[in-house]
């Protein structure tokens, strides 16, 4: 199954963007944004609940992580998906590989604030913000269903996107094997379908 079926036909209208959070990262307990670590595909059910949630698409863009790869790998075998560098995980710079525990207590911030923090050497959600809404707004432009296969960061921003306002995004809670669901409208607006859809 080819990443981008030339034999299926995008249309002028809305856009259905489908965005799976990977499958649980195996972190060993410590950040891993950009730290590239393996995914726990084990749990055969969620991946078939998803893949049948997910149904037919015209276009697929994944994270080039790992555990972006393996997750895709283990719910469409036979895809051959397109990799977008700019859906990578925010990069958390000197954090990454850090034990949970040992993460620095930031104390009370604002969304807005929240969003700006840089962690030493890594990024912002708000610079995350800045790769991950061109990203959405290609692909929005194709036409039809596509799925992207992504992170937690990417999927905020994506719905920051559709809010209008990128901090809006950190409030959303997604967990793994998670589908969210955004629609692209003609003219570059953008609605919300559904948020952390997971098996019950």
């Amino acid at each position: 199954m080819p990443a981008d079926d030339p034999t299926r036909t995008s249309t002028l209208g809305p856009t259905e963007i489908m965005l799976i959070r990977h499958a649980p990262a195996l972190t060993e307990g410590r950040m891993a944004g950009r730290r590239d670590v393996a995914a726990d595909c084990s749990d055969a059910l969620a991946f078939a609940a998803l893949r049948g949630a997910v149904g037919v698409a015209d276009h697929w863009r994944i994270s080039p992580a790992r555990r972006c790869v393996q997750t895709t790998a283990a719910l469409w075998p036979d895809l051959a998906p397109t990799q977008d560098a700019r859906l990578w995980e925010q990069d958390f710079g000197a954090w990454e590989g850090l034990p949970f525990a040992e993460l620095p207590d930031l104390g009370v911030l604002s969304g807005a604030e929240l969003a700006a923090h840089r962690p030493p050497q890594g990024e912002s959600f708000r610079d995350v913000y800045a790769r991950v809404v061109p990203a959405v707004q290609q692909v929005g432009a194709l036409g039809g269903r596509v799925v992207i296969v992504a992170h937690a960061g990417v999927i905020r921003a994506a719905l920051g996107l559709a809010l209008g306002v990128a901090e809006l995004g950190l409030a959303f809670q997604i967990a793994p094997l998670s589908l969210t669901t955004i629609v692209a409208l003609p003219g570059g607006a953008f609605s919300i379908a559904g948020v952390n859809r997971m098996r019950r």
